[in-house]
């Protein structure tokens, strides 16, 4: 009978210093998983790394963290080449990393265009870049599990930009589930709700300024659009990546799977 049971692989978490990455690094670190920790700020990788190790108790030798800017072809290169040199075969590829910037298209200043520029090299061409670079080091029949959003299903006012990522990162989890299908890895993507991260809270005090509401009527209103009205927590979500990673999922690919209280249905 398959579990969730992580014992002797090898799951790979980008963004994994803040938020819901690193919420997924403690999942994966509680099924026994050996973890490669990806992000671009060292400080908090190390410190996510610490706690990992003191809190959880998870052998130091099981976590392996590396600083990494995923825009950087160098610089992912080398991480690549690192791990290679490794020699533990990824058999879970969790591209998490990403950037979420109100993008208003009547936005005159003159660094509008290159938010948007911004949120789609980090949300889908990082994505691409890190998965082509690890893609020989995944292991056949392993799984690849992309960030998406509700709003890659759907859409909001004023953040044109990252809606558009994320409706990329469905299309390409689509494709790449084709393309990687000869050799039975599993591409499925992920589309959170309101999750009570920093980045979320941050959009959310975007739309309260853009509606004259006040924050707290604006979270009333978006939770009263939910079937269960309250904000996700990066661990709740944790247990989809798990289940899509694990081999309960092995007939599971091409799928886009919400979280997101019943806000969006589909």
């Amino acid at each position: 009978m398959h579990t969730l049971d992580y014992a002797g692989r090898c799951v790979v978490v980008s963004g994994a210093a803040s938020g819901i990455g690193r919420a997924l690094a403690e999942a994966f670190a509680g099924q026994g998983a050996h973890l490669v920790l990806l992000d671009r700020n060292a400080a908090a990788l190390e410190a996510v790394a610490l706690q990992l190790a003191t809190a959880q108790g998870v052998q130091l030798e099981k976590i392996r963290s590396f600083c990494v800017d995923l825009g950087d072809d160098a610089e992912v290169a080398r991480c690549a080449d690192w791990l290679a040199a490794d020699g533990m075969p990824i058999d879970v590829l969790v591209n998490n990393a990403g950037i979420e910037l109100p993008t208003p298209i009547a936005d005159q200043a003159t660094s509008a265009n290159q938010r948007w520029q911004a949120q789609l090299d980090n949300n889908v061409v990082s994505m691409v870049r890190l998965t082509r670079a690890l893609l020989p080091l995944l292991h056949d029949g392993g799984s690849i599990i992309n960030q998406s959003s509700i709003w890659g299903l759907s859409a909001v006012a004023g953040f044109s930009a990252y809606c558009a990522s994320k409706h990329a990162v469905i299309g390409l989890t689509r494709s790449l589930a084709w393309e990687l299908g000869g050799r039975r890895i599993r591409v499925n993507a992920v589309c959170p709700g309101w999750v009570g991260t920093e980045a979320a809270m941050a959009s959310l005090r975007s739309m309260a300024n853009d509606s004259g509401r006040s924050e707290e009527q604006e979270l009333a209103q978006i939770l009263a659009g939910q079937v269960i009205p309250e904000l996700l927590t990066p661990e709740q979500l944790a247990g989809t990546f798990l289940f899509l990673g694990s081999p309960l999922a092995q007939a599971i690919t091409g799928q886009a799977l919400v979280v997101s209280h019943g806000e969006v249905m589909h």
